[in-house]
């Protein structure tokens, strides 16, 4: 049976649908799956059904908009770069000179 949804794979290429990239699909999931949840506490708390769906579809929108815009920018291992970047120091204050003298 043939899949409605095309995934490329190529050789040495990642993982690709709907053009997001690598992990971005895994980020997009678990997004959905907590506007999921999200949904159902507020209709478990007698929140109005119009008024959730408003919320959950524009909180849904503002998520794809943001997943695609971090897969375009920084592809495939970008984001991971960036929060490696984080833990790198932005300065090294050397009091002694003991270290260049040895």
């Amino acid at each position: 049976m043939a899949s409605a949804y095309k995934i490329n794979k190529g050789i040495n290429k990642p993982v690709e649908f709907k053009g997001l990239k690598a992990q971005y699909i895994w980020y997009l999931g678990g997004g959905l799956v907590g506007l999921l949840i999200i949904y159902a506490a507020m209709y478990l708390l007698k929140v109005n059904t119009y008024v959730c769906l408003t919320v959950v579809v524009g909180l849904a929108t503002a998520l794809f908009m943001y997943i695609y815009r971090l897969s375009n920018k920084y592809g495939e291992h970008g984001i991971m770069k960036k929060a490696a970047g984080r833990g790198v120091p932005h300065i090294i204050k050397i009091r002694s000179r003991k270290i260049f003298t040895r």
